[in-house]
């Protein structure tokens, strides 16, 4: 299968990238700079120039692909609704091209359900949920299959960890770095699923090979992770004391992360395993988090 990749060189789609090549597909990875190009090259990958805001060349990598996969979200954290935007016209401009093709589609979303709950694949999008600047995304992705594409849309969990992870957790290392303390809400009781990279890269390939029309997959190593482990693991690795911040309190300490720190976003992927006979082999989050390579500075 030759496969169109958008966000190729990010920290999950160069994952995707090396998942398919060694599955034995070809991908032609979206590049917007000269460096992803050159790191699409040196994987073996070939380089379709341009970016999510250049739906022309959105259009053109899918027409000449045997499936796409969409990884590319412009993480721009003080306009999440604008990225969100950004990311529903990349859909829809994919979607043009690949109607009527049978071809399959995995767009990337996140778990968007209300926090507090186990979040099932069988689930719609819930306004309330964090992620939900990607709801609209998740809806028109969907619909396509109603456009004879064989869409699927592949939720990601608050942590996606492993070697070079630029998200949520090393930010909060970081903080509890720069504070000397690492941080939790309350007893940090609230939980967080999470995926390695790696798992999560293999669960995008099997997605386009096999995942049927219409359905939601959930890329769920760890179901829940406390949030005082995920705090604990941090304070150890850094030996820094752990400390508890009130609510109300969140966002002086950890700035604009203390949004998220508090969120408890528990996920099951038990229908996505049973539908792809999918299942985790690489290391859980606090394991990942304990060996070491998230402490290291450069």
């Amino acid at each position: 299968m030759r496969v169109f990749v958008t966000g190729a060189t990010g920290f999950i789609g160069s994952a995707v990238t090396r998942e398919l090549l060694g599955a034995g597909h070809e991908v032609v990875g979206l590049a917007r700079s000269d460096r992803s190009a050159e790191a699409l090259r040196k994987a073996g990958a070939e380089v379709h120039r341009g970016d999510l805001d250049d739906l022309d060349s959105l259009r053109r990598g899918a027409e000449g692909a045997d499936g796409v996969a969409h990884l590319a979200f412009i993480h721009d954290f003080t306009n999440l609704t604008a990225s969100g935007e950004a990311d529903l016209r990349a859909i829809e401009a994919v979607g043009e091209v690949l109607a009527g093709t049978g071809k399959p589609l995995v767009v990337s979303s996140g778990l968007l359900t209300a926090p507090g709950q186990v979040a099932t694949e069988d689930q719609p999008a819930d306004p309330a949920s964090p992620a939900r600047h990607r709801h609209a995304s998740e809806t028109a992705a969907l619909a396509l299959a109603e456009h004879g594409v064989r869409a699927a849309v592949l939720r990601l969990p608050p942590s996606v960890h492993g070697e070079g992870d630029y998200g949520f957790v090393p930010m909060f290392v970081a903080a509890a770095r720069e504070k000397g303390a690492s941080g939790m809400v309350g007893d940090g009781s609230n939980r967080w699923a999470a995926v390695h990279r790696l798992d999560a890269a293999r669960l995008y390939r099997l997605a386009l090979e096999a995942a049927p029309a219409g359905v939601r997959l959930h890329a769920i190593g760890d179901e829940g992770v406390p949030f005082r482990e995920i705090a604990g693991t941090i304070g150890r690795g850094l030996g820094v004391p752990v400390v508890s911040v009130a609510p109300e309190e969140a966002t002086d300490h950890f700035g604009w992360l203390g949004r998220f720190a508090s969120v408890d976003m528990r996920a099951s992927a038990d229908l996505t395993r049973k539908l792809l006979d999918w299942w985790p082999e690489h290391p859980a989050l606090i394991p990942d988090l304990a060996a070491g390579h998230y402490f290291r500075t450069a």
